[in-house]
């Protein structure tokens, strides 16, 4: 990112002088990067600021119809539920297990031929729940609907490979991977992507404009308006060429060897609440409690006045929080490659220590 600012920085696909040349070159490498690392082709990739931007994407760019509806999970991410609230759909909600499991057949049941989208995510940002992808791209191909995956827990932390999922759209963040702030990717298969409206029509989207019409551009350039985020782009495409040579498989296996510890550490503490499957099951790398009588701030106040980082409160999941837990917020641990067994140590002897004092 540093490069780009110091040795070329300047705007892409809209010169023809070395250093727009250069940004232009550079921003399509990155593009290429983020289309290899989860087996999409570099046409399918749509640069965005965020998983957000990404998914609303998707639910404003749509062509609705009345008496369409949507199939979504309890487990979203306010940022895969509130883009589908659109006026004459309904929203029909799939509720998982007390551990955040969902049943595929609760999907058969749910999706209809007036169904335009499931969608859900691949990994639950409280939870940690793995979701059955596969097996629901099948129910949504089988009723024509779009399948709309929230990737932003999952690839930065396994390999993920758009055609074996099966889904239709898949959006995640840079922020989550090693990448900077402010760059967010959506893939869709090249038919879907052709469907959508751009959310910021304007500079870059369009082929031709006239005083009475105008003519969009094929997608990707079509669907990004405006001067894109270059240099986050830049550094996303590093932190993948990053990420593939450490290997995703190898960050999956560290993850789970430091969440099973992790977990069965908090399982032995009396006082606490542990959420989201068992240690022995496959799992992400996110591990969400509550200490009994705290606020889930409290402990994380105090936590970090140990040295320990967490996130508390509802992570952008109320619904989860409410209606499945009971709890309006909680305390969520979260590991990636970076982490260490004996920093995990460390967080269980602070929780212990306020378990002990509580």
């Amino acid at each position: 990112m540093l490069e780009f600012y110091r040795e070329y920085r300047a705007n892409v696909e809209r010169g023809v002088h070395r250093l727009s040349v250069r940004a232009t070159e550079e921003f399509e490498a990155a593009r290429r990067e983020v289309a290899g690392l989860i087996g999409a082709s570099a046409g399918e990739i749509v640069f965005t600021k965020n998983t957000t931007e990404a998914l609303s994407l998707v639910a404003a760019g749509r062509e609705w119809r009345k008496g369409e509806n949507v199939v979504t999970t309890l487990l979203e991410h306010h940022s895969n539920l509130l883009p589908w609230r659109r006026p004459g759909v309904e929203v029909r909600v799939v509720r998982p297990d007390r551990e955040g499991r969902l049943d595929p057949g609760e999907f058969e049941r749910a999706v209809d031929d007036r169904t335009a989208v499931v969608a859900l995510t691949h990994l639950s940002n409280v939870l940690g729940t793995l979701s059955p992808v596969e097996e629901v791209a099948e129910v949504a191909s089988e009723h024509g609907a779009w399948l709309v995956v929230d990737g932003a827990q999952s690839v930065p932390h396994r390999e993920v490979d758009v055609r074996k999922l099966g889904c239709t759209f898949l959006a995640f963040s840079g922020h989550k991977m090693l990448g900077p702030t402010g760059i967010g990717v959506l893939y869709g298969r090249r038919e879907e992507l052709e469907r959508l409206s751009p959310l910021c029509p304007g500079g870059g989207t369009v082929r031709e404009v006239t005083s009475g019409g105008h003519e969009f551009l094929e997608p990707p350039a079509g669907l990004e308006g405006g001067t894109p985020p270059i240099a986050e782009a830049v550094g996303l495409g590093e932190a993948v060429r990053y990420l593939r040579r450490v290997g995703l498989e190898n960050i999956r296996r560290h993850e789970e060897a430091l969440t099973r510890r992790m977990l069965e550490g908090l399982w032995g503490l009396k006082g606490l609440e542990v959420y989201g499957p068992p240690p022995e099951e496959e799992r992400g790398g996110i591990v969400s409690f509550n200490v009994e009588g705290m606020d889930p701030h409290e402990v994380a106040s105090l936590l970090d006045a140990s040295g320990v980082l967490v996130r508390s409160g509802h992570h952008c999941a109320m619904p989860l929080h409410l209606e499945l837990l009971g709890r309006p917020g909680s305390v969520r641990a979260s590991l990636y490659l970076y982490n260490t067994a004996e920093e995990v140590e460390r967080f269980l002897e602070a929780v212990g220590e306020i378990v002990r004092l509580r």
